[in-house]
């Protein structure tokens, strides 16, 4: 195993065959710098924490960032992990390197509600710094992937929460910035911890083909390098199998085996020259036969993150479709290493259209300014993740907006003022509804009027893309401030009385402070009017005064049994003996009988409960609140009504049923499943059935530990949009 000094002499001489202008006496001090403050410090697989830094300092110059860039990758955790600080940093590198370091490092010491909002702030902070300098976030990527690369040592359930982090944000990231050799390799990290087996399946059986895979592409390989000469085009042309997640999406996406997936080749053209693409594009055609729509063009119409090649899908005379991807060098560049491959820092040139280039960054900041934590992740995720459409506007300028954007997405794309003096659309010369799904091609013309109205309240639910969203709420809240505040105290109402909470315990002094203060509200009127004007829900509101009345009555209990054990210390009267049964129940005054869980209430830890002694089958338990141990029933045979409760060993997990009522819509099994695996719940049964009048019912049987686990899922799908009631029923 290298030394930490052979490793720092191995990037000096990555960074030295990259042509990079650095400052090298800079680089050994942040290297010295690091090492010491590291000092003793050690990773989980026994080598000393600098090895870290350096790797991804390897990564950074891998990637031709500048000396800056480097200095920073190597001091990128002396902030959060050492004694050191900003100031010394900057004293010692110079500011930007301290910036750099600091819009990397995370907000560890700062303490979050919840997990969202701290990966909500870590992200919002993150892309700020982005806004500022690109960098921060190269760093970060760099970061990233070397942990996933050593994710080896950590405890299974920390590398499936990096695995998904990093399929989630990450990998898109890269995406967006054009990465997509770094993109494919986050990916496949991913893979392999999000599901082992899955990729244990792929990789063995390409391992397995590994000889006869290789000689497909050298023979496609060399036809096309030979057609190319006699067509005295200069080009590289190489092969390789599409990496291992492609191939995992294919097979989830089409419910196929692998030996069902064919298109498992791409083939890489590389020309000097825009018209040597398109030249091959046609020698390719006449060599092969090309695959009816799947034909792209991202030269005429580059992708937003600066991608640009030509992709097209053939056959070859045994069968076999694969994809060839045909691009000039400076494309293939960018293809691989994004905005990486557009830096200019390292000539000490600020690029002329930087503002432009990284303008996405600053309008996704501005479009959340507003939103909370899980609004916040799902927002960016559509902006930043989702795949996207390519419209026209009738001058013929290109747009591009999320994958099932609509008309209204369209027009507040262009301006604010258009979208809220909108009256109509016309797609293709037709008239088209607020609703209609846009496609690659239209060409859309908005129709204004100055006597609108407005938007309406409804386009909140159809429009696609975060930017129009919060450009609606933000005319809401400027227009319609009286009437926000009485819709909103209408809906908060309504909710507090579904969950059976009076105002008065809302508009408590104490109460009300606590759950203000983390919010961007000051009063309950801002919380009303956020609520009004789509800002806010009324269930997340709710759900924060549950949380908060909770957390106060149980200091109460503790409080007032603390008090109770000071002021008696007299002996008292031993309750009668309980024995433990099965199943965590503690059945009084009997002993080794049998228990089960009534399916017409199915209680869970947590749960008021009481026994009813059956014949035949021991003690069943019902919760107090079920139909069936009402006050009547127990009249009606009081000798068999016993009492029970849960002991301090219950089991794991108790399954309960669950009724769902919601709005039907695409994508609604998809985020209640989402709402769901986030609890970290396993489903034993699902079922759902639809209505003629538009509504969709879910019947779902799940395994929790208890009420508490069961109340957060509950409030999960509720928070849902388009989601009416969440109900407990029978099993």
């Amino acid at each position: 195993m290298a030394t930490v000094e052979q490793r720092y002499q191995h990037l000096e001489k990555t960074i030295r065959g990259s042509n990079i202008s650095a400052d090298f006496n800079q680089i050994r001090a942040a290297f010295e710098y690091a090492q010491a403050h590291h000092g003793s410090q050690l990773r989980r697989d026994g080598t000393p924490y600098i090895t870290h830094p350096l790797n991804v300092a390897q990564i950074v110059a891998e990637m031709r960032l500048d000396s800056e860039s480097i200095q920073a990758a190597l001091l990128h955790d002396c902030i959060e992990d050492t004694d050191s600080t900003y100031e010394d940093i900057a004293k010692r590198f110079g500011t930007a390197v301290a910036d750099i370091v600091e819009g990397v490092t995370k907000l560890t010491r700062v303490h979050w509600t919840t997990m969202e909002e701290e990966q909500m702030e870590n992200l919002r902070k993150m892309l700020f710094a982005m806004s500022r300098d690109i960098r921060v976030i190269l760093i970060k990527i760099a970061d990233r992937l070397h942990n996933m690369r050593t994710m080896e040592y950590q405890t299974p359930e920390k590398q499936r929460k990096k695995a998904f982090e990093t399929m989630e944000i990450y990998a898109p990231i890269a995406h967006r910035l054009g990465m997509q050799k770094i993109k494919w390799e986050l990916e496949d990290l991913s893979l392999k911890y999000l599901d082992p087996i899955g990729y244990d399946e792929i990789t063995s059986a390409l391992q397995e083909r590994q000889e006869e895979y290789e000689a497909f592409m050298d023979r496609v390989q060399e036809e096309i390098v030979r057609r190319l000469d006699e067509l005295k085009i200069e080009n590289t042309v190489y092969g390789r199998v599409k990496h291992p997640y492609s191939i995992y999406r294919k097979m989830y996406a089409q419910d196929k085996t692998f030996d069902e997936v064919y298109d498992l080749f791409a083939f890489r053209v590389i020309v000097n020259t825009v018209a040597d693409c398109y030249n091959v594009l046609g020698a390719i055609h006449d060599l092969y036969k090309p695959v009816l729509g799947r034909f792209k063009d991202y030269i005429a119409m580059p992708k937003p993150n600066m991608y640009q090649s030509l992709h097209t899908t053939v056959i070859g005379d045994d069968g076999i479709p694969f994809e060839v991807q045909i691009r000039t060098y400076e494309m293939h560049a960018i293809a691989e290493y994004g905005v990486a491959a557009h830096w200019k820092y390292k000539q000490g040139i600020q690029s002329d259209n930087k503002e432009q280039t990284y303008e996405w960054i600053r309008r996704l900041l501005e479009n959340q300014e507003d939103a909370d934590a899980e609004d916040f992740i799902h927002n960016l995720k559509v902006d930043m993740f989702d795949d996207e459409v390519y419209v026209f506007t009738p001058r013929g300028d290109v747009t591009n907006l999320p994958a099932g954007a609509t008309p209204i997405d369209f027009a507040y794309s262009i301006h604010s003022a258009i979208g809220n003096s909108m009256t109509g659309a016309k797609v293709n010369g037709r008239m088209v509804g607020f609703d209609y799904v846009l496609h690659n091609g239209d060409i859309v013309e908005i129709l204004t009027s100055k006597s609108a109205k407005g938007p309406s309240r409804d386009w909140m639910q159809i429009a696609k893309s975060s930017e129009a969203r919060s450009k609606i709420r933000q005319w809401f809240k400027k227009e319609r401030r009286d009437e926000n505040i009485a819709n909103g105290r209408s809906a908060f109402e309504a909710e507090l009385k579904h969950a059976g909470i009076p105002m008065s315990a809302v508009v408590a002094p104490d109460i009300l402070e606590k759950v203000l203060k983390p919010t961007s509200f000051n009063t309950l009127d801002e919380m009303y009017a956020a609520i009004g004007y789509g800002g806010y829900t009324a269930q997340k509101a709710v759900h924060r005064f549950q949380v908060e009345l909770a957390a106060q009555q149980k200091a109460e209990k503790a409080a007032k049994a603390e008090a109770a054990k000071t002021a008696d210390n007299k002996p008292k009267p031993q309750p009668p003996k309980r024995t433990r049964s099965e199943k965590g129940i503690i059945v009084e005054g009997l002993s080794n009988c049998l228990v089960k869980f009534a399916k017409c209430c199915t209680p869970v830890p947590g749960d008021d409960i009481i026994g009813f002694i059956t014949r035949g089958y021991g003690v069943s338990v019902h919760r107090k609140d079920c139909p069936n141990a009402s006050p009547e029933h127990q009249k009606e045979e009081p000798g068999r009504w016993i009492t029970v409760s849960w002991g301090e060993d219950t089991h794991l997990n108790y399954a309960t049923a669950l009724e769902v009522v919601c709005k039907d819509r695409n994508n609604l099994l998809v985020d209640i499943s989402t709402a769901i695996s986030v609890c970290k719940v396993g489903v034993a049964n699902l079922n759902v059935r639809t209505t003629s009048d538009g509504f969709a019912i879910f019947y779902l049987t799940i395994n929790v530990t208890d009420r508490q686990q069961l109340d957060a899922v509950m409030t999960k799908i509720h928070n849902i949009p388009d989601v009416i009631k969440v109900t407990r029923t029978a099993a």
